[in-house]
C-alpha cells in the first residue's frame, strides 16, 4: 500500500473515532487509542518499510510537540502557588508508586516466564510508566464537571503537574538503562551531565536570546514566518538533545520552557495547536496499533490481573498519602479514583523502553492492553466517584451531615438573605456592597483557606459545594430572597442553577459570565439575569471616557443606563429567521419595523405610541443608518426603522397597529 493509502486509513479511523467520542463527551485521546486498537498491528504491514518508518517518525513528532506544550505550561508562579500539592503530594505519589511497582515486579520475577526478561531495569521502567496518569482525560473531565476548584480537583492537578515534570529525568535515564551492565553507571552519569549542561546552558542565557529572537521575528508581522520559526526552534532543540544522546522530547520541553517566559507564549500555543493535535493523535493511533491481539487473547486473565493491580495500587498509594497529610477520607478516595488510570506519558516511556529492548513483547502487549483499558475506564471512574465513595466509606455520610450542620448553624439567623455561590473577588465585592446596605447574605465557597481567612475577617462565608441540594438547603435557600452565582465557568454555574431550580423554581437567580456567548444557555437553565463581564467592562470604560470629555455626570449616567437596558434586552432577544419553527413563543424576540409613508405611526414620537401597554419595548430608532439619540421624543419619519423587543405575539400585534393606514 502507498503512503497516501495508509494515511487515508489513519485519517478515516481518527475522524470516525473523534466523532463518536465527541458525541459521548469523551476526550479525543480515547478515540485515537481505540482507532489504533481496531486497526491492529497488521495495518503497518500493508505498507512498505519506508512508509512504515515515515509513520513512526511522524508519531514521534507528536511526542515532541506534547512535551513542547507541557513546557509552555511550566512556569514558576504556577508551581509556587500549588507547591504543596505539586511537590509534596505529587512527589510522594510518583515516588511511592514507582517503588511499589518495582517491589511487586521484582518479587514476582521468579514466578513469571523467562521470556518476560524482567530485571531491575525493566521494573524501573514499569514503575515510571504506571506512575503516570492521563492529563488529557482528567483535566477534560474535571473541566466539564466544574470540579477543578474542588479539593480533589486541586490535588489531582498538582499530581499531574509533578508527573509532567518527572517525565524529564525518566527520559534521560531510560536510554542509559539499555547499556551493558558494565557501562551502565558510566552512561547514567554521562547522560546526567549532558542533561544538566544543556539545561543550564539554555536556561542561563537562552531566555534572553529567545525573547530577543521572537521579538525580531514578530516585528516582521508575518504569521507564516512566526509559525515557521516556532517549528524550527522546537525541532531544532529536539535535534540538539538527540545529537547529545538524549531524548528529542527533552529538547522540545526545554524549548517550551524558554518560550513560556516570553510575551508570545499564548500566541505560540495557539499557532502550534494544530500540529500538536494532529501529530499527537497519530502517536496514540500507533500506540494502539502496537497491541498484538494474538498475544493478548492467549492470556486475558493476565491482562485483567495487570489492570486490577495497577488501578488498586495507584488508588491505594494516593489514598494513604492524602490521609497521612491530613485530608478527609472522601477527598482522598475521590482523588485516588481520578488518578488511578494510566497516562499518555506512560506510553511514551514504554515506547522508549521498547527501543532500548528493556521490555519483551510478551510483557509489553498485555501491559499496553491493560493501560488502554484503564484509560477507557477513566471517564466511568470519575463520573461514578461519588457513588463509589459513599459505598466504600460509610462514615462519609456522617462527615457530610456534620458539614451540613455547621453550614446550617451559621445560616440559621439569616432571613430574606442573598445566597452568594462562590466567594472569590466578585463574591467578596458583592458581599461588601450588601453589608453597606445592611442586607444579610450567606456565601458558599470550596476553598478552605479562603473560607478560613474570610471568616476571620467577619464575613458570613462557609465551606460547601453550592451544586449540592443538601448544602443549599443547609445554607437557608428556603428563606433566601435571591441567589448570586459568581462562577465564571459555565458548567459550574449550570450545576448550581439546576440544584437551585430543583428546590426553588421561583427564586431570582443572577449569574455572572465572561461574555454573552453562553447567555442563552444560562437563561434556558433558569437564570433570571445574566451579567456578562465584557459588556459591563465596556460600559464602565465608556463612563470614564465621557466624563473625561466633559459631559455632565447625570447625562453620562442616563446614557449608560439606557444603553445597559437596551443591550441586555438585545441579548435576551434574537432576530428570527424563516426556519425558526421550533422556538418557544413566550421568550423575548427582536423585530424591526420600517415606518411607511401614510401609516399610523408616521409623525408620532415613540413615547406617544404607548408601546408599553402592548408589552413591547423600543430599543432603538434608526434613521438613514444612524441611531437617534432622542428617539423617545422625536417624530418618526417615513423609512425610519424601529428595533422592538417582545414576544412574537406582542410584536405581531404591535406591528399591525403601527403600520395600519
Amino acid at each position: 500500500m502507498t503512503t497516501l493509502g495508509l494515511t487515508l486509513i489513519y485519517l478515516l479511523a481518527a475522524v470516525l473515532g473523534v466523532v463518536v467520542c465527541r458525541s459521548l463527551k469523551l476526550p479525543p485521546v480515547l478515540a485515537y487509542l481505540t482507532a489504533g486498537v481496531i486497526l491492529g498491528p497488521n495495518a503497518l504491514s500493508l505498507a512498505n518499510h519506508s512508509t512504515s518508518n515515515i509513520i513512526h517518525h511522524l508519531a514521534e513528532f507528536g511526542v515532541v510537540f506534547l512535551m513542547f506544550v507541557i513546557g509552555l505550561e511550566f512556569n514558576l508562579p504556577k508551581l509556587r502557588s500549588m507547591r504543596r500539592h505539586v511537590f509534596v503530594l505529587g512527589g510522594a505519589q510518583t515516588l511511592f508508586t514507582m517503588l511499589a511497582v518495582m517491589g511487586l515486579a521484582l518479587g514476582l520475577m521468579h514466578w513469571l516466564p523467562a521470556s518476560f526478561k524482567l530485571n531491575w531495569q525493566s521494573a524501573l521502567v514499569l514503575g515510571g510508566a504506571l506512575a503516570m496518569s492521563s492529563t488529557a482525560i482528567i483535566i477534560k473531565m474535571l473541566q466539564d464537571r466544574g470540579e477543578l476548584a474542588t479539593e480533589q480537583g486541586k490535588r489531582s492537578l498538582g499530581v499531574l503537574l509533578f508527573q509532567d515534570l518527572a517525565v524529564v529525568p525518566l527520559l534521560v535515564v531510560i536510554p542509559a538503562l539499555g547499556s551493558p551492565p558494565e557501562a551502565m553507571a558510566k552512561e547514567l552519569a554521562l547522560a546526567g551531565l549532558k542533561a544538566a549542561a544543556i539545561i543550564a546552558l539554555l536556561l542561563t542565557g537562552g531566555q534572553r536570546i529567545m525573547r530577543w529572537w521572537l521579538t525580531l521575528v514578530a516585528r516582521r508581522k508575518s504569521d507564516e514566518l512566526f509559525v515557521l520559526n516556532i517549528l524550527l526552534t522546537t525541532l531544532g532543540l529536539a535535534w540538539l538533545t538527540q545529537m547529545a544522546g538524549l531524548s528529542m522530547a527533552l529538547g522540545a520541553f526545554i524549548a517550551g520552557m524558554l518560550i513560556a517566559e516570553t510575551p508570545y507564549r499564548h500566541q505560540v500555543e495557539t499557532d502550534i495547536r494544530p500540529f500538536y493535535d494532529v501529530l499527537l493523535g497519530l502517536f496514540f493511533i500507533t500506540i494502539g496499533m502496537m497491541l498484538d491481539w494474538r498475544l493478548v487473547l492467549e492470556r486475558p486473565e493476565f491482562i485483567l490481573v495487570l489492570l486490577g493491580l495497577s488501578l488498586l495500587l495507584k488508588l491505594g498509594v494516593v489514598f494513604v498519602i492524602l490521609r497521612l497529610l491530613g485530608d478527609k477520607a472522601g477527598v482522598a478516595l475521590r482523588t485516588g479514583l481520578y488518578l488511578a488510570q494510566a497516562g499518555e506519558f506512560g506510553f511514551v516511556l514504554l515506547n522508549l523502553a521498547e527501543k532500548q529492548d528493556l521490555l519483551s513483547p510478551q510483557l509489553l502487549n498485555p501491559l499496553l492492553a491493560s493501560m488502554v483499558v484503564s484509560m477507557m475506564l477513566a471517564p466511568l471512574l470519575i463520573t461514578q466517584a461519588e457513588r463509589i465513595v459513599h459505598w466504600m466509606l460509610r462514615n462519609e455520610w456522617m462527615q457530610q451531615s456534620l458539614e451540613f450542620t455547621d453550614i446550617a448553624r451559621q445560616s440559621l439567623a439569616a432571613q430574606e438573605h442573598v445566597l452568594i455561590c462562590g466567594f472569590g473577588r466578585c463574591g467578596q465585592n458583592m458581599a461588601r456592597l450588601l453589608e453597606q446596605q445592611d442586607m444579610h447574605y450567606v456565601a458558599l465557597d470550596l476553598d478552605p483557606d479562603r473560607v478560613q481567612r474570610a471568616q476571620q475577617a467577619g464575613h458570613n462565608v462557609v465551606l460547601g459545594d453550592a451544586a449540592r441540594t443538601q448544602v443549599l438547603q443547609a445554607a437557608g435557600l428556603a428563606k433566601a430572597k435571591a441567589v448570586a452565582i459568581t462562577y465564571l465557568e459555565t458548567p459550574s454555574a449550570l450545576k448550581v442553577l439546576a440544584a437551585v431550580r430543583t428546590l426553588r423554581p421561583d427564586l431570582p437567580v443572577v449569574v455572572r459570565t465572561a461574555d454573552d456567548s453562553t447567555l442563552d444557555v444560562l437563561q434556558q437553565a433558569g437564570a433570571t439575569e445574566v451579567v456578562p463581564e465584557a459588556i459591563e467592562g465596556s460600559l464602565l470604560l465608556a463612563v470614564h471616557a465621557l466624563i473625561l470629555m466633559g459631559i455632565p455626570v447625570k447625562q453620562v449616567i442616563r446614557i449608560v443606563q439606557s444603553q445597559r437596558e437596551a443591550r441586555y434586552a438585545m441579548l435576551r432577544g434574537y432576530f428570527r429567521g424563516e426556519d425558526d419553527t421550533t422556538q418557544t413563543h413566550d421568550r423575548e424576540h427582536l423585530a424591526t419595523i420600517r415606518v411607511e409613508a401614510g401609516c399610523a405611526c408616521e409623525g408620532q414620537s415613540v413615547e406617544s405610541l404607548n408601546l408599553d401597554a402592548q408589552h413591547v419595548v423600543c430599543l432603538d430608532v434608526r434613521r438613514q443608518g444612524k441611531s437617534l439619540n432622542e428617539r423617545l421624543h422625536t417624530a418618526l419619519l417615513a423609512d425610519d426603522v424601529l428595533v422592538l423587543s417582545g414576544t412574537p405575539a406582542d410584536l405581531a400585534l404591535a406591528e399591525e397597529q403601527l403600520l395600519r393606514t
